[in-house]
């Protein structure tokens, strides 16, 4: 089974959204990695961008936070070894993430995925990124001080995998206005650890939420060289071989159902009455319209022409050149023949 994402072309259009949804586009189809929400499919019909990905029906780490769960020391050191590799995997790629990593949905067996590449962006060879996007709460400090030539770099998305942890092992979400560079420093220079944290755990959470960028931990090898992850085995976390300590509850939403439902009720054009509203569209269609609203209607489709795509197997991977647990390919999808699809599969 898999999620599917989709999004009115009309509305980008409106909303001038449409860079960052072909940005999106762009960084998911070169990206396949145990620990990311990955993009299977994508196409298009005359209404919409659709969207095939992962399905993660465990809920996000905000949620279960506010469901009042505990997460345990332990937990929390696995999921910061699982977006520690998926950090270090886009980090090659040479993508800067800039989100929320309490966004970051579960499978049902307890492994953390990072999702939403729609303010991501691709760091060119040589440069920095001084455009400020994000959460506040989950920003770097350099990044309310990026207009200075130095910019910011990969360590913006550490600094948020810190915020992250420390939420985590609290219990509870930081909710702080944050305004400024000297805000910044000075909250988390004054921020107080829990005596029932080990000093191991601290002092990890400490050298993610350093200040100066030059010395926080921004690579994997910071966080592998680390005395208190010595123990870790790095090919087992990242063949998911390691059992997480917190598995979310089958058989139930994992998430908030009001809002589920309030998102439903909002939507203008619902999915489920698609096949309904094209074929009415036709009909009208038939019958007459202006040249003028001829060309409105072909202005979208041409605008946002996306192309077709289909994931590839995946090639083997490990830390060590071992191969992790291959996933099988799926199925094509069976488009009907009135999807505007363009294929571009070289």
């Amino acid at each position: 089974m898999y999620a599917m994402k989709y999004m009115n072309k009309q509305k980008c259009v409106e909303r001038n959204e449409v860079r960052n949804v072909f940005k999106e586009l762009q960084i998911m189809q070169g990206l396949e990695h145990p620990f990311l929400v990955n993009l299977w499919y994508s196409f298009q019909d005359e209404e919409d961008m659709f969207m095939v990905v992962d399905l993660l029906l465990g809920g996000d780490l905000r949620y279960h936070l506010q469901q009042n769960v505990r997460f345990q020391e332990d937990t929390v050191k696995l999921f910061i070894c699982e977006l520690a590799l998926a950090l270090d995997y886009l980090q090659s790629r040479r993508i800067i993430h800039r989100s929320n990593y309490l966004l970051t949905p579960i499978f049902l067996s307890g492994h953390v995925h990072i999702t939403d590449f729609n303010i991501a962006t691709i760091l060119t060879k040589g440069m920095q990124v001084t455009t400020i996007a994000g959460t506040k709460p989950y920003m770097a400090p350099e990044m309310f001080n990026s207009t200075k030539p130095t910019g910011y770099s990969f360590a913006v998305d550490w600094w948020s995998l810190g915020i992250t942890a420390y939420e985590l092992l609290r219990g509870r979400v930081l909710y702080i206005q944050l305004h400024s560079l000297l805000f910044v420093v000075g909250f988390f220079s004054t921020v107080m650890y829990p005596a029932a944290w080990s000093k191991e755990m601290v002092s990890l959470v400490k050298k993610l939420l350093e200040p100066n960028p030059e010395e926080r931990f921004a690579q994997l090898k910071n966080i592998q060289d680390f005395p208190y992850l010595a123990d870790i085995n790095w090919d087992a976390v990242l063949q998911k071989r390691i059992m997480p300590g917190f598995i979310p509850t089958k058989g139930r939403l994992n998430c908030d159902p009001a809002f589920e439902l309030e998102e439903m009720i909002l939507e203008s054009k619902p999915l489920h009455k698609k096949k309904k509203r094209l074929a009415k569209k036709e009909k009208d269609t038939n019958k007459s319209y202006s040249s003028q609203v001829r060309a409105k209607e072909r202005l979208v489709p041409t605008v946002l022409e996306i192309p077709f795509f289909a994931q590839k197997p995946w090639p083997s991977q490990g830390l060590n050149s071992q191969p992790w647990v291959q996933r099988p390919m799926p199925k094509p999808l069976s488009c009907p023949s009135s999807l505007m699809l363009k294929a571009n599969l070289g």
